[in-house]
Formats: C-alpha cells, sequence, structure tokens
C-alpha cells in the first residue's frame, strides 16, 4: 500500500518529472579493456558460451578462424533470410522442440543443439543426428552454417514462417528480449510484438 504524503514537499517531489539517469560510462573490450565504439563485434567465449563485447583490434585478430584456438571465436556480422526453406510439419516434429520459436547450431564435431527461448532464458535440447540430416538434405543452405558461431534460427509462432541464419550474438540479444517482455502463461501481445520488429530489424541489416 502507498502511503500518503503528508507535506507539500514530499507531494512536489512525487510530482516532478524523474531526474535524467546518469550519463554511461562507454563500454570496454573484454578481451583488453580498450574503449568500445556504439557498433562493435563480439566473441565467443567457447568455454562459457557466451559472447564477449570485442574492440575493433581484437576483432581483426581473432579474424582468421584458428587465432582463437578453442577458447574464442570471432562471430560474424552477417544476416540472411531464407527463402523457400522446407520444413513441413513432420520435419519439425522430428527436432524435438516444444515451442515454435527456436534456434539452431552445429558444432565442430557435429552435434546440433535447439536453444529455444523462454521466461526463464533459453532452454537447451539435443537435436538427433538423424533429424537434423533430414533437415539439411532438405536444404543444402545448412551446409555452409559456420559452427558455433552462426544458427538457424526457425520462427512459426502465431502463424509466422521465417527462417533464418543469424549470428549466435542476435540470437542470444532474442532470448533477452523474450525473457525481459514475456507475460503470463502465452506471453501476451506487447512480447510478440517485439519479437515481430527484432525480425524487421534483422530485414533491414541483412
Amino acid at each position: 500500500m502507498t502511503p500518503e504524503l503528508s507535506t507539500p514537499r514530499l507531494a512536489a517531489l512525487a510530482s516532478a518529472p524523474p531526474a535524467p539517469p546518469p550519463a554511461e560510462a562507454p563500454g570496454r573490450c573484454e578481451l583488453c579493456a580498450e574503449p568500445l565504439h556504439d557498433a562493435h563485434r563480439h566473441l565467443l567465449d567457447m568455454e562459457k558460451g557466451e559472447p564477449l563485447c570485442a574492440c575493433g583490434a581484437c576483432t581483426v585478430l581473432f579474424d582468421d578462424q584458428a587465432a582463437g584456438g578453442r577458447h574464442y571465436r570471432l562471430v560474424p556480422d552477417g544476416r540472411r533470410e531464407l527463402t523457400g526453406f522446407h520444413l513441413d510439419g513432420p520435419l519439425w516434429a522430428g527436432l524435438g522442440v516444444p515451442v515454435d520459436l527456436a534456434f539452431f547450431s552445429v558444432a565442430e564435431t557435429g552435434a546440433v543443439t535447439a536453444r529455444y527461448p523462454s521466461p526463464a532464458g533459453a532452454l537447451h535440447a539435443a537435436v538427433h543426428a538423424d533429424s537434423w540430416r533430414r533437415l539439411a538434405e532438405a536444404n543444402p543452405v545448412l551446409a555452409g552454417l559456420r559452427p558455433d558461431v552462426e544458427a538457424l534460427v526457425v520462427h512459426r509462432a502465431r502463424g509466422a514462417s521465417e527462417h533464418w541464419i543469424l549470428p549466435v550474438d542476435d540470437c542470444y540479444r532474442l532470448t533477452a528480449l523474450l525473457r525481459e517482455h514475456w507475460t503470463g502463461f502465452a506471453g501476451g501481445d506487447a512480447v510478440w510484438d517485439r519479437i515481430g520488429a527484432f525480425f524487421e530489424e534483422m530485414r533491414g541489416e541483412q
């Protein structure tokens, strides 16, 4: 219960517009601590499975896929909407994902992991090798999926039929967006509006 405002001073403070937030300090590269520009690339920490912000110099350093060894991998910045992608009901059911929005990444070992956003964050599920093989045979574009740092993103929710190859940092951003704005059992209209806006943004950045 909100307490009553007992003095004119308190009432004036309550009705005053909020003070502007303090200016944020510029972000820093998570490898060398150099200041970052607003637009910057990411490296995937292969041990932790987390994206790290990288300055221009570190981006160049790790542009060679062998430079980071098994620890760091530069996340690409290309985005592709896939037209004519074949994913019918039986193929989708074979992938074993219980929701209609998910992304799939392939490890260098060939193992495929499905991640699907939820209010609690990204949930993981292993994809059966035969199911992925059938999908890849129907869609040869998947042969070019870069291990670990790119993902096939499938959006079938609410009548959508979208298929993308996106950098994994975009996938993490999509997961964070859903987690932040999800309400109730089905998410609410607001979160799906934001998801629609996310894919429109991707179209503008292809």
